[in-house]
């Protein structure tokens, strides 16, 4: 095998280790026929593959976040964390935390190029957006914590897989556990199903109680309302709600 070969499986990972030790001509015909044996021919010796090892499972992950108790770690975690889309996206892109929360946060979908770039949920064009909408109700980012389903961007902003999707929920739940909103606002179809499992054009704007007694309110991503305008009636409608609902809290 070449060294170019060589290097290659080095890149890919894998080790490998062979059993043979060096041995002379001289000392080759000094040796017993039977000790022979113990050193064969190089050409004919297969290298003994090492496997790489295998990949975090779900479990593992919760274990990870299991006993922490404070965003801070749960958001160094994220950071550290070998997620398979890890070494394809920019930047990991990071939960927004409000420093003073108003019981509300947000669940959006996956990355964009902006985010992806900036390392911000919610940059760009949609996050400007996001910002008008809640200005609309008298709220800032300061106040509302944003969590996106994946922290990486998907290859050419894919949808993902459920293996994706399901190594980044263990984060999600933390988050959600220590922040403790009153309500939750899921942008997009996307993320209405996973938090939800309900498709959005049918709870659009609609109350529905968590099993963990929180309320969830399913609004349409501001992507789509940039594509969509006239939608934008329904979302303010929604956000009426929800402003009603955080002043019972």
């Amino acid at each position: 095998m070449g060294s170019d070969a060589l290097q290659d499986l080095n890149l890919a990972g894998v080790r490998w280790e062979l059993t043979e030790k060096p041995v002379t001509f001289e000392q080759k015909k000094s040796l017993p026929e039977q000790s022979l044996q113990e050193f064969p021919n190089r050409q004919n010796t297969k290298p003994i593959i090492v496997p790489p090892s295998a990949p975090v499972c779900i479990d593992t992950i919760k274990s990870m976040v299991e006993h922490t108790d404070n965003i801070d770690s749960v958001i160094s975690i994220i950071t550290e964390f070998n997620h398979p889309l890890r070494n394809g996206a920019t930047n990991v892109v990071l939960p927004s935390i409000a420093k003073q929360s108003n019981h509300l946060l947000i669940v959006t979908d996956i990355p964009s190029t902006e985010d992806d770039l900036s390392g911000k949920i919610l940059s760009g064009t949609a996050g400007d957006l996001i910002d008008k909408m809640l200005s609309a109700i008298a709220m800032s980012r300061n106040e509302v914590s944003i969590i996106p389903l994946l922290f990486w961007r998907t290859p050419g902003g894919r949808t993902p897989t459920r293996e994706e999707l399901d190594l980044s929920r263990p984060f999600i739940n933390k988050i959600i556990e220590i922040q403790k909103p009153h309500i939750i606002v899921t942008l997009g179809t996307l993320a209405t199903a996973e938090i939800t499992q309900k498709n959005l054009a049918s709870v659009h704007g609609n109350e529905i109680q968590d099993d963990k007694g929180y309320i969830v309110v399913p609004i349409y991503h501001p992507n789509y309302l940039i594509l969509k305008p006239s939608a934008k009636r329904d979302v303010w409608t929604a956000l009426q709600n929800v402003q009603k609902l955080l002043k019972n809290v």
